[in-house]
């Protein structure tokens, strides 16, 4: 496979992966938000906006998190590269490129939905109109990724795309939780909104209630995000899968991996046979700081090993 032809399938799927995740992050805080907690409506956007990892930018235009400004810079706002504009457009620009690689069923998925995102103005996130557009983010988005997992032979073109995937998808989980940290070592039943924002912004409620029959508690919340394997948003799930990809990329001898199964691996062993307690005495903060750093670098090898370069 031709390098950039794998560049754009893996950062196509990162794209459309980022959107869905900044769709399902917003509605959680924009619900969260609305209720008194311990942080207020400011610090709810606040945590929204570092875990999206696009605060530097917004501090740049804005003084202060607000509604109105920080659903505006993570909608619509094209200035900003992580926004769902910025993300679905970026997404369709590399299907385009790689249009021959992609099925039927993939290409409709992606460029349907920019062709609607064409025709939809800035009154779509305003007031009343907003969680319908998320809804509708969250549906196009799993539109293409179901495509992607029904329709694709399991050949490179479907490797590179589920790396893409599983990469950001693990960078957004730890990132999530990261910026709430405080409130997973504390079992201060104030900051039950804060738990469960995260649990919605993951899609996870349910799975959370399926697995532990109980209530919200800080230390299980946690567990199950970082350390479950049942859990396809979880951190041991997603960092064991973009191991197993760089293996099946490998075997086949035609790429040269150079460090990347390496450092995907040591990734993986981060969350395997470890105890969330251990982990939470330890600190979280730094664990996931280092988790998020570590992501970064093995993404930065990828480009060097497989494209012609980052992004």
């Amino acid at each position: 496979m031709l390098a950039r032809t794998a560049d754009s399938l893996f950062w196509l799927a990162r794209y459309n992966e980022r959107a869905g995740n900044v769709a399902r992050s917003l509605a959680a805080s924009l619900r969260m938000a609305s209720l008194a907690t311990m942080d207020g409506e400011e610090g709810e956007w606040r945590h929204l906006l570092l875990s999206s990892g696009t605060e530097p930018g917004y501090r740049g235009r804005h003084a202060e998190p607000s509604a109105q400004a920080s659903v505006e810079w993570l909608t619509i706002d094209t200035a900003n590269p992580s926004s769902i504009a910025s993300c679905l457009e970026a997404a369709r620009r590399n299907a385009r490129t790689v249009r021959t690689a992609l099925t039927v069923d993939m290409w409709e998925a992606v460029n349907d939905t920019w062709i609607a995102l064409q025709r939809t103005g800035a009154e779509a996130v305003q007031d009343d109109g907003l969680p319908a557009f998320l809804d509708w983010v969250k549906s196009r988005t799993l539109a293409f990724s179901g495509s992607a997992a029904d329709t694709m032979l399991r050949d490179d073109a479907w490797r590179f795309t589920h790396l893409g995937t599983m990469l950001e998808r693990a960078d957004n989980t730890a990132r999530l939780l990261d910026a709430r940290h405080a409130a997973f070592q504390s079992t201060d039943p104030a900051l039950h909104t804060q738990w469960q924002t995260v649990l919605r912004a993951l899609s996870a409620m349910r799975a959370y209630q399926y697995m532990y029959r109980a209530r919200l508690e800080p230390v299980r919340v946690a567990e199950l995000l970082i350390l479950r394997r049942e859990l396809p948003r979880s951190l041991r799930f997603c960092n064991a899968r973009v191991a197993q990809t760089l293996r099946d990329i490998a075997a086949d001898g035609t790429h040269p991996c150079g460090d990347c199964s390496e450092m995907a691996e040591s990734l993986r062993l981060r969350c395997d046979n470890r105890r969330i307690e251990d982990l939470v005495a330890l600190g979280l903060h730094g664990f996931l700081t280092a988790v998020i750093n570590d992501n970064n670098r093995l993404g930065a090898e990828i480009a060097r090993c497989f494209f012609s370069g980052g992004r």
